[in-house]
C-alpha cells in the first residue's frame, strides 16, 4: 500500500524557545549541520511519503524560502491550532490517511512502521507514545488501544501510561470530522472515542527531543553529535586556545578567547567567546540555559 500525505505542523509561535524563535523561526533552529525542519523532512521522505505539507504561521516567509520546490507551504494568517491546520491544507495534502508530525519534535521514528501499524489495527488514528513508569498523557489497554487522553479516560481497561511524541497516523474516515479551528486530541480524537471509535497506539521506545525549551534544544544538538565531541563546519574558524566538549560550531562562525567551549550551539555567522557552556549564541546576543 502506498505512504500517506504527511504534515508537518510548524505554525506555533515558539514562546518556549525565546528569544531563539524571535530571531528564527522555530523549524529553522539548527540541529547540527541542518535547521530542525530539515531532520523530520529527512525521515519524511524515507518513508516515501507521496505529498508533503508544512504550515506555518511565525515567520511563515522564512519557512517558505527555506522549503524546497515539491513541499507545499499551508501559510496561516490566524493560528488554526492542530486540527485547524490539517483541515486547512487539505487540499494540499489530498485525500486518504494523512501522517502528523509536529515539527518541533525529533525522532527517528519509521513512518513505515506507524503506517504497517495503523493499517494492521483497523483504528480511526495511530498514535505514537513512549512507554513511562507514571501515568503520562496517554493510556493504553491490553490490546494496545488508546483508552485516556490527557486526564479523561474514555473506556476501562489501562494496564500502562505513555506520552504521545505528536507523531501520528490519521486514518481518512476520520479526517471529516476535522475542524477549522482547533486541537487534534481535543476536539478530534476525544469525541471520536466518546461516539465508538478506536485509537491505536504505536511503542516508540528510543531518545526523543522535543526542542521547544532551550533545554531541550540544546540537549539535541549534543545527542546529534552521536558521542562525538564536536563538530564544526568548514569555513567556521576557532582559535587555537580554545577546547570544544559536546559543541556545534556552524557555518562561519568564529569562536575567539581561550578555555572550554562546552555543550554550546554556534549558529552559522555568529561570534563566541570561551569560556562558555550551556549556552545558544546567535549573531543576535547568547543565551544561556538555567540549571537546575
Amino acid at each position: 500500500m502506498d505512504a500517506p500525505a504527511a504534515m508537518i505542523l510548524c505554525a506555533g509561535l515558539g514562546t518556549r524557545l525565546r528569544p531563539l524563535s524571535d530571531w528564527r523561526a522555530k523549524p529553522l533552529v539548527p540541529v547540527g549541520d541542518e535547521p530542525a525542519l530539515a531532520h523530520v523532512l529527512e525521515r519524511v521522505r524515507a518513508a516515501g511519503a507521496p505529498r508533503i505539507c508544512v504550515n506555518a504561521h511565525h515567520r511563515a516567509e522564512d519557512v517558505r524560502a527555506f522549503l524546497p520546490p515539491d513541499v507545499a507551504l499551508s501559510h496561516e494568517i490566524d493560528l488554526l491550532g492542530t486540527a485547524g491546520g490539517v483541515a486547512n491544507a487539505a487540499r494540499l495534502i489530498g485525500d486518504g490517511d494523512v501522517l502528523v508530525w509536529n515539527g518541533d519534535i525529533l525522532a527517528d521514528v519509521d513512518p513505515r512502521a506507524l503506517a504497517a501499524a495503523h493499517r494492521g489495527g483497523g483504528h480511526a488514528a495511530t498514535l505514537v507514545v513512549r512507554p513511562c513508569a507514571g501515568e503520562g498523557n496517554v493510556g493504553i489497554d491490553a490490546l494496545g488501544r488508546v483508552v485516556r487522553l490527557r486526564r479523561e479516560t474514555v473506556r476501562a481497561g489501562e494496564v500502562r501510561g505513555a506520552e504521545f511524541l505528536g507523531i501520528h497516523q490519521i486514518g481518512a474516515r476520520l479526517r471529516p470530522s476535522i475542524p477549522a479551528r482547533g486541537d487534534l486530541v481535543g476536539d478530534v480524537y476525544l469525541p471520536a472515542m466518546r461516539a465508538g471509535a478506536t485509537l491505536g497506539a504505536l511503542d516508540y521506545d528510543a531518545p526523543w527531543w522535543d526542542i521547544g525549551t532551550l533545554a531541550s534544544y540544546l540537549a539535541a544538538n549534543v545527542a546529534w553529535l552521536g558521542g562525538e565531541d564536536a563538530w564544526v563546519a568548514r569555513d567556521a574558524r576557532v582559535a587555537r586556545g580554545v577546547e570544544l566538549h559536546a559543541s556545534v560550531v556552524g557555518e562561519g562562525a568564529i569562536v575567539e578567547g581561550q578555555g572550554a567551549l562546552e555543550r554550546c550551539v554556534v549558529w552559522p555567522g555568529a561570534r563566541a567567546r570561551a569560556p562558555l557552556a550551556d549556552a545558544v549564541v546567535a549573531k543576535e546576543g547568547v543565551v544561556v540555559a538555567v540549571q537546575r
